[in-house]
């Protein structure tokens, strides 16, 4: 058996046991692929895949067992490959993070400033992303680093730990009644036309939640993943935004009013993940420290060890 065995093998469960794609993705040939999987079930005596005629129809159980000893094979040759790098390189190299536009756009240009001055050799690599995206990023190995306030945590294979927190803010024009509304509430956020993130985003849930247990029915209008954009279209005048507090606190203007919305939608976590047993450089450490006091080398360390339970919360 050999490693580009096990890659196929887990491309093939990555593009939905479809070869061709698999193939593809691997840029090799559909038969090359085909075959290199049978001759590994030949090898181990069991049936990775059952098929029907040429085609992968599920995962078989022991096929299940195969697959998690697998993925911790290609873990720690990737482990390996960072070693060697880390101790060859003399700290340069890529650190890949992916992470949503809203962390990119106002959390991570002053930590991403701050390595670079420690690690000048260390060249940035960001990818924007849905939560899901980032998660898959960070678990395909695609990025050492995942921040995200939304579905993190829900992923077993990752370990997360919280950066801050923050809440949501109503954004209006200066002119508008509830910019001098001493508390706004639900009902008044009920009648308004809303501008908000698309519900996979930026603590979106918290906010149909908090209209869903009261029986309100929001008019939202416009949906987008981009604060920046967001706040484009109230100054239009198309209706209210809920952004999150950060979006206006690092991009401060004089044409907007923000006004706290805590009390409605509590408190959302952001967070950084990292894959479960990966080997991470002195860089990611120090660009993880550089995001908030809560997260240290030791934290994360233990967590990855599954050693620290509370993670500071």
């Amino acid at each position: 058996m050999n490693l580009h065995q096990f890659r196929f093998v887990q491309e093939a469960v990555r593009r939905n046991l479809n070869l061709t794609e698999a193939a593809k993705a691997l840029h090799t040939s559909q038969p090359g692929v085909s075959k290199a999987i049978i001759e590994l079930e030949e090898e181990l005596g069991v049936d990775i895949f059952a098929r029907h005629g040429k085609r992968l129809k599920r995962v078989t159980e022991p096929g299940e067992h195969v697959l998690q000893s697998v993925a911790i094979i290609m873990r720690e040759v990737g482990n390996l490959k960072r070693i060697g790098e880390q101790f060859s390189a003399q700290d340069s190299g890529t650190l890949s993070i992916a992470t949503t536009h809203t962390q990119a756009r106002y959390v991570l240009p002053h930590a991403v400033a701050r390595l670079r001055s420690s690690y000048p050799k260390v060249h940035i690599s960001l990818h924007q992303a849905t939560p899901h995206e980032v998660a898959r990023m960070v678990l395909d190995e695609q990025a050492e680093i995942g921040m995200a306030t939304e579905s993190l945590s829900d992923y077993p294979d990752l370990v997360t730990l919280p950066c801050y927190e923050w809440e949501h803010v109503l954004v209006v024009p200066p002119g508008h009644p509830l910019a001098a509304k001493e508390r706004i509430g639900l009902d008044d956020l009920a009648i308004e036309p809303l501008i908000t993130y698309h519900p996979s985003f930026t603590g979106r849930n918290k906010v149909d939640a908090a209209f869903a247990a009261r029986q309100l029915q929001p008019r939202v209008v416009l949906e987008a993943i981009d604060s920046d954009v967001i706040k484009t279209y109230v100054r239009l005048g198309l209706g209210v935004g809920i952004v999150a507090e950060m979006a206006m606190r690092e991009d401060p203007g004089t044409d907007l009013v923000a006004r706290p919305l805590g009390h409605l939608f509590g408190q959302s976590v952001a967070r950084v993940a990292f894959k479960r047993g990966a080997y991470l450089r002195n860089f990611v450490y120090k660009f993880a420290e550089t995001l908030s006091d809560r997260l240290s080398r030791d934290l994360i360390v233990r967590a990855m060890q599954g050693e620290a339970s509370d993670y500071g919360l």
